[in-house]
């Protein structure tokens, strides 16, 4: 999982840096615009990703909704009140970074970046293999429905994201869910997260039905494009 990099689009000043250290407190967004003598607008890829669903795509009309970015890692975009959220140091919405088990929160594979991604899913498969040949998310699709193995990695991965929604569901009262990165065109992911989601919220309140949450968990109508066409349309609305 790569480190935070977070983007104050105001200033342009990245702060972190991210995987890519040489940037941390530099202030891109001016420097790019001197280099490529035209206006540069810039955004985070998770806040990109759920500004396109809010106007364009699976999130439009909500007013407590979220994007969840399965991939490296995961990437997150929230809206509130029919708003984007920022916060003041840009790290809103940066789902990656959320310990999922307190009894071991200084370590880093407890993240939820580490156990909700593509990444998760890809090398749990491996490990599980014995193989000593990494395979990429086609490969992997293209076996699970023969492939006991891969079905249970699967699984695992929906289970732990399902855990993650229920809780995002309990802080901020989120009317709808939309599963994004790569591995959202393949329809089973998002069936599984809705079947581990509903397995989950029957297991926490067993016997007391009217507790059931309800929110509606789809794919992202613009599946890996979101943030490409997200970035597309913050330029259109703040050139």
């Amino acid at each position: 999982m790569s480190l935070p990099g977070f983007i104050d689009v105001k200033s342009g000043r990245c702060s972190g840096g991210g995987s890519l250290r040489y940037n941390n407190g530099l202030f891109i967004g001016p420097l790019l615009q001197e280099k490529c003598g035209c206006r540069v607008v810039l955004e985070n890829d998770g806040k990109a990703a759920v500004l396109a669903e809010y106007r364009y795509g699976a999130l439009q009309g909500c007013g407590n909704a979220a994007v969840f970015v399965i991939g490296t890692g995961v990437g997150g975009g929230l809206i509130i009140n029919g708003q984007i959220v920022r916060g003041r140091h840009s790290t809103s919405g940066e789902f990656s970074f959320l310990v999922t088990d307190s009894s071991e929160f200084y370590n880093h594979a407890n993240m939820l970046g580490n156990n909700c991604s593509t990444t998760f899913l890809l090398n749990t498969y491996q490990r599980r293999t014995g193989s000593s040949k990494p395979i990429d998310g086609r490969e992997f699709f293209a076996r699970r429905p023969e492939d006991h193995i891969a079905q249970d990695a699967l699984n695992e991965l929906c289970e732990n994201i399902a855990k993650q929604i229920y809780n995002l569901y309990w802080l901020l009262d989120l009317e709808k869910i939309a599963i994004g990165g790569g591995i959202s065109r393949q329809p089973i992911v998002t069936e599984k997260i809705r079947e581990k989601f509903k397995e989950v919220t029957e297991k926490s309140f067993t016997g007391q039905r009217h507790f059931l949450v309800e929110t509606e968990i789809v794919p992202c109508r613009f599946s890996n494009d979101a943030n490409l066409i997200g970035s597309y349309i913050n330029y259109l609305e703040n050139r």
